[in-house]
C-alpha cells in the first residue's frame, strides 16, 4: 500500500489530517521575547504552508508557536508529559496526554516530518538528537551546536530568520527517504 500523498492541508477543512505534513516546533518552555517572536512567526508560517504544527503544548517556544499557526488559521497539535490535557497552553487544538514525562519528547518528533528548532534547553537538544536518529530532519534558529570530539558536526541546516526556517523545513520534509514514513538514520554531516 502506498503512503497518501503529502502537501498542502487538503481543501476540505475536513479531510485526514494524515494527508497533511506535519511540522514540530521545538524549543524551550522558558524562552526569551525574542525567541519567542521568531516562534510565533515560524508557527503562522507553518500554518499558512497547510501543514500541521506539532509540539510539545506546553509554554515558551511551544505556546508562541502555536499562538502562530492558530492566528494564521493552522491546526496545532500538543504532544504533553503529563496526564492532564487541560496542562496544554490555550492556543493547542490537539492534545495529546501521555503521562511519559520528559520520554514525550520521541512522540513529538516521531509525529513530525521535519523539526523547527527555535533557541532551546537540554530538552531541546534531546529532541534535536532523537529527530536526528529517525532521519527527521532538523531546522534551526539560535539553537545548539553539534560536535563530536570537538569536530563541528553539520547535522542541523541553519536558518536566518522564521520564513528560511519553515521554508527549508517543509522542502526537508517533501524529500524522500526522510520523517516517519520513510525516515532512516543518518550518520552526523550527511
Amino acid at each position: 500500500m502506498t503512503p497518501p500523498a503529502r502537501g498542502p492541508a487538503p481543501a476540505d477543512p475536513h479531510a485526514s489530517v494524515a494527508r497533511r505534513l506535519h511540522i514540530g516546533v521545538i524549543g524551550g518552555g522558558r524562552a526569551s521575547a525574542g525567541e519567542c517572536r521568531i516562534a510565533q512567526a515560524v508557527g503562522a508560517a507553518v500554518a499558512r504552508a497547510g501543514a500541521a504544527l506539532v509540539c510539545g503544548g506546553l509554554g515558551g517556544v511551544m505556546e508562541a508557536a502555536c499562538r502562530g499557526a492558530r492566528g494564521a488559521g493552522g491546526l496545532t497539535i500538543g504532544i504533553l508529559p503529563g496526564t492532564d490535557r487541560a496542562a496544554a497552553n490555550a492556543f493547542v487544538d490537539v492534545a495529546v496526554a501521555t503521562g511519559m514525562g520528559e520520554a514525550r519528547n520521541a512522540v513529538v518528533v516521531r509525529s513530525a516530518d521535519a523539526v523547527v528548532a527555535v533557541g532551546g534547553e537540554y530538552g531541546t537538544l534531546s529532541e534535536m538528537a532523537l529527530a536526528l536518529q529517525a532521519g527527521i530532519p532538523v531546522v534551526g534558529i539560535g539553537t545548539w551546536e553539534l560536535a563530536q570530539a570537538g569536530a563541528p558536526v553539520d547535522a542541523v541546516v541553519r536558518a536566518t530568520d522564521a520564513a528560511d526556517a519553515v521554508a527549508r523545513a517543509l522542502a526537508l520534509a517533501r524529500r524522500p527517504g526522510t520523517g516517519p514514513s520513510g525516515g532512516r538514520p543518518r550518520p552526523p554531516g550527511e
